[in-house]
């Protein structure tokens, strides 16, 4: 496997796997698979070469150091999870793919795999953050039913249409013959730009009952507590934006320029209180 580098060799026996991808609605996939190699300790063992898979442009440049796109597995033995987080890739989509379940299943023998994503939702975020799954096999979906996983999804793409990259992984997984289910939670529009706890709370506390991970969620609690009540002051010194997050809240329709007057007044105030 030319196109990965390994400087690992964890010991790990049939684990399951969780791929996040960064730049998502919320930070969703990068905030999941952070936090889990966090708290349990993870280790990067190998990587994905870029070259042919990212562009150029692709590149972060802060205070002249250029960070380029990266594709690591990370691996917690103790809890026999295997973490993936990458930069979606630009091209190659296939390739690109079938080096992840190479990995996964040629040399870490993984049971199942999780792939998160996410939505954009026009709900207000005083909701709580249901989450859909999509699976590949009925085995795994028998298994995931006593789980709180909307599962009864009625999609097709487009014609002419190009499918997502989390849906093209799983049928991916599917011809491999490894189970999997992509995890999606819908993230209010006007938290996209900045992060939402809740969102990603949702995500970690499934991974933490069905794969046994034992984490302590409360300070996703705090972080998701704080940031509401960071709302709650933008909506008792803004009336116009309580009215509007008011008509999320009762399902009603906005109207024009009240979306982006929301995003925006709640974004710059976000910002400040994570700065």
């Amino acid at each position: 496997m030319s196109d990965i580098r390994f400087s690992g060799e964890p010991e790990l026996q049939t684990p399951a796997m969780v791929v996040g991808w960064t730049m998502d609605a919320g930070r969703l996939g990068s905030r999941v698979t952070d936090y889990l190699v966090d708290k349990l300790g993870g280790q990067a063992f190998c990587e994905i070469e870029p070259v042919d898979f990212f562009p150029l442009s692709g590149v972060t440049i802060v205070n002249n150091i250029v960070y380029f796109p990266e594709s690591k597995f990370y691996a917690c033995p103790e809890k026999n999870l295997v973490v993936f987080q990458s930069t979606p890739p630009s091209y190659e989509w296939y390739r690109f793919l079938n080096l992840i379940l190479d990995v996964a299943q040629d040399y870490c023998h993984v049971r199942e795999i999780y792939n998160i994503g996410s939505m954009v939702a026009l709900g207000a975020h005083t909701a709580p953050r249901q989450f859909f799954g999509t699976i590949n096999s009925n085995e795994m979906k028998k298994e995931l039913s006593d789980y709180s996983l909307t599962r009864e999804i009625d999609y097709e793409t487009p014609p002419g249409g190009k499918p997502t990259l989390n849906s093209y992984f799983l049928w991916m997984a599917k011809r491999r013959h490894v189970p999997g289910a992509n995890l999606w939670v819908p993230v209010p529009f006007y938290l996209v730009s900045a992060e939402d706890p809740a969102a990603y709370r949702s995500i970690l506390g499934f991974l933490d009952d069905r794969l046994v991970l034992g984490l302590d969620l409360a300070d996703l609690d705090e972080q998701a507590r704080l940031q509401n009540e960071k709302i709650d002051q933008v909506r008792a010194a803004q009336p116009e934006i309580d009215r509007i997050i008011s008509k999320l809240e009762h399902g009603l329709r906005l109207e024009e320029g009240e979306g982006e007057k929301l995003a925006e007044e709640v974004g710059d105030s976000l910002s400040e209180f994570e700065d």
